[in-house]
């Protein structure tokens, strides 16, 4: 499916505040980018560079005041995220170098801290992706998604105490029942097609049979048409802005949309 997402939003500095923005998806082996725009009001030149993580993420100063930042990107998406009940556990000696980092503990992540609740969770599975897939089940039958219960220092062991939360919390609790039972597992940001509210959305992949499988706890079953727009260990990686400097978000809209614009004449 073709999709064209994008987010408008109006930031406001108290003095010139340098960014690093995480506004880009890049292109990969479940979608494809097509066409992208970025509009900035007042007019400003971002530099870009590679993280740690493989995200593109653009660096630029917000000029004191208010500045407006539009993104659209049309990207081809799977219709269907991939299944594999049967998917093993893959031993540690053959997690790829890149992936190991995504086996400890982290900011959001006290995954040194969850052992016995991820035990108790996957009781009778079988390890690998069924135990996954059970990880996703409970969360989703057992947390309640409410907004204004979380806050930017909030962790998994934070909104498993108090029950709710949103897509961020909901896939720090994933992650860290996860890395507990020495499954690689990182957070993804970007958009899903339907999603209702509408809003950047966060999941969460873990690493079993030799690849990253997506989960996505705040959802009754695996939907795909799926943007991805970055990786990383937790929320703390995966910012689509990250302020150094007196910031505010005064407004801001996220869209995805059927993209039926015609294709290339014959």
């Amino acid at each position: 499916m073709r999709l064209k997402a994008g987010c408008d939003m109006t930031l406001e500095a108290t003095e010139p505040c340098p960014i690093v923005g995480m506004l880009r998806p890049a292109s990969g082996l479940a979608q494809w980018l097509t066409s992208e725009s970025y509009r900035f009001e007042p007019h400003v030149h971002p530099t870009e560079y590679v993280d740690a993580y493989g995200n593109l993420c653009q660096r630029f100063v917000v000029p004191q005041g208010t500045m407006r930042i539009r993104t659209e990107a049309i990207v081809e998406t799977e219709d269907a995220i991939a299944v594999e009940p049967w998917a093993p556990y893959t031993p540690i000696h053959m997690v790829p170098d890149a992936a190991l980092q995504y086996l400890l503990q982290s900011r959001y992540c006290p995954s040194d801290k969850m052992g016995d609740r991820a035990w108790q969770i996957v009781a009778g599975c079988a390890p690998g992706y069924q135990q996954v897939e059970a990880i996703r089940a409970w969360i989703h039958q057992n947390i309640t998604y409410q907004y204004g219960v979380s806050t930017a220092t909030t962790d998994a062991l934070d909104t498993l105490a108090q029950g709710a939360g949103v897509c961020r919390d909901y896939s720090h609790i994933g992650i860290s029942l996860c890395r507990s039972l020495r499954i690689p597992a990182r957070m993804v940001v970007g958009y899903l097609y339907q999603l209702d509210p509408m809003d950047l959305h966060a999941w969460f992949e873990a690493f079993v049979g030799g690849r990253w499988y997506t989960f996505d706890a705040t959802q009754a079953q695996p939907r795909g048409n799926r943007i991805v727009v970055a990786y990383g260990r937790d929320a703390a990686d995966v910012a689509f802005i990250s302020n150094y400097g007196g910031l505010t978000t005064k407004s801001m809209k996220v869209w995805v949309d059927l993209d039926d614009s015609p294709g290339m004449p014959a």
